[in-house]
């Protein structure tokens, strides 16, 4: 099993912690399992769906399944199946090996260009090309993920961005003023520094120092950034050796200052709770942590991140619904599905209940949506950064360049290489595991 990314998110309710698995269920074979058994008999098609959801996601997708069903009486959903998003992977591939996968699965992005090898995964490119809603009203972003060598595999399920939330008591007790869009890590590290007391024990910021996903994707802004990339054209080398020394400095300097508080462990989750308890000035995050900034009472604000050159560039790490191919009724009911569910109408019903960004310019756009995003506080700005957000690339290699340039991240955060020691480091074993083919 490749690193697992997104431990950030276990629980799609905006931070929240996943609390309970979902049960197992056994996994039914190619077209004549529980989940395809009336396929054939006349009566409804019966399609396996492993959502990965709990708590609100898990609430929200069941009501939409529920509304799904009464607009498609020959459709049914099974949702007993499946686990929880973070041990997909691990659920699908052993399906896979049995040949008995779901019809859809929810399936992290970095995750696909692997799951898609299997010749049970869907080409759903003549599918999104006559979808109802036009392909590129989707954000860029969510578009590439799921395209692989040219072909879209999956369809979006969940999108994001990062941005900075601001603590503004910390900022004003600093008498510091609040960063502006268009502010430099110059910037950033100035502010840093000037947030950070020692006798209260506050921090002017955090980055996750486990080398997991979490430590990664918050670099890779920073490198596109200076004209670099996560791997180059070729697809069989790196592209980040020449500008992510760079890159580097910057967490070098907050390290040195002794500003940015380093969270051990998977998941950052420490590091949120420091925020949340009022002991970090400014944090790079998602969507996802607004309700538990909220519910912590902290008076807060986001802003974009900071640049080097004065481009607003973010990040956005998108998941999706993968579709197999059980046999022609399965598969047309599933496509039928995934294409319902990712419409503007249910999307942002997704989005609103479930705690996600809207995945096209046409759910942005609803009333419902644009209500939503009034009433919260710093929402609106992580839909701008979709604007300009970039996703990893989709490519069977990624985890190994991740967990390359994990190493490298956390060795410069603890002192124990330059940036430009670490980053060569990173970059030869990046090569190394991108010219095996693929």
């Amino acid at each position: 099993m490749t690193p697992t990314p997104y431990t950030r998110r276990q629980v799609l309710r905006g931070g929240a912690l996943a609390v309970a698995a979902l049960a197992a269920a056994c996994a039914s074979d190619s077209g004549t399992g529980a989940a395809g058994g009336d396929a054939g008999s006349g009566g409804p098609v019966t399609i396996e769906l492993w959502h990965g959801q709990t708590d609100f996601a898990l609430d929200a997708i069941k009501k939409l399944v529920a509304d799904f069903e009464r607009a498609h009486p020959d459709i049914k959903v099974d949702l007993s199946g499946g686990v929880l998003a973070d041990a997909m992977l691990q659920k699908v591939t052993a399906a896979l090996a049995s040949d008995s996968p779901p019809d859809i699965a929810y399936i992290f992005g970095s995750d696909l260009p692997n799951v898609a090898r299997s010749p049970k995964v869907a080409d759903l490119t003549d599918m999104v090309n006559s979808g109802p809603t036009p392909w590129p009203d989707y954000w860029q972003s969510a578009r590439d993920v799921v395209t692989v060598k040219g072909r879209v595999r999956a369809m979006p399920a969940l999108i994001d961005s990062l941005a900075v939330v601001c603590n503004k008591k910390l900022f004003a007790a600093a008498d510091v003023p609040l960063p502006k869009p268009g502010w430099t890590w110059d910037d950033f590290v100035a502010t840093a520094r000037a947030l950070t007391d020692e006798r209260r024990n506050t921090f002017g910021t955090g980055w996750p120092g486990a080398g997991d996903e979490d430590t990664v994707w918050r670099i890779w802004p920073l490198v596109w950034d200076l004209g670099g990339d996560v791997i180059g054209p070729d697809g069989r080398s790196n592209g980040f050796a020449k500008v992510g020394a760079q890159a580097l400095q910057v967490l070098e300097r907050l390290a040195k200052d002794g500003s940015v508080y380093i969270d051990p462990k998977p998941g950052s989750e420490q590091m949120y709770q420091v925020f949340l308890s009022g002991r970090m000035g400014m944090v790079a995050t998602g969507p996802w942590q607004l309700p538990d900034v909220a519910d912590a009472k902290i008076d807060y604000q986001v802003v974009p991140l900071p640049s080097f050159s004065g481009r607003p560039i973010s990040i956005s790490g998108p998941d999706t619904w993968t579709v197999f191919d059980n046999g022609p009724e399965r598969l047309k009911a599933a496509q039928t599905f995934v294409t319902w569910l990712t419409q503007p109408a249910q999307d942002v019903r997704w989005d609103v209940e479930a705690g996600s960004l809207p995945l096209s310019k046409s759910a942005q756009s609803l009333p419902a949506w644009t209500e939503h995003a009034a009433k919260t506080e710093g929402l609106p700005a992580f839909v701008t950064a979709l604007e300009t957000a970039r996703s990893r690339p989709a490519h069977p290699a990624y985890p190994q360049v991740s967990k390359a340039v994990g190493e490298a991240i956390v060795a410069v955060l603890l002192g124990r290489s330059t940036p430009a020691e670490a980053i060569a480091a990173a970059a030869a074993k990046a090569d190394t595991a991108l010219r095996v083919p693929n």
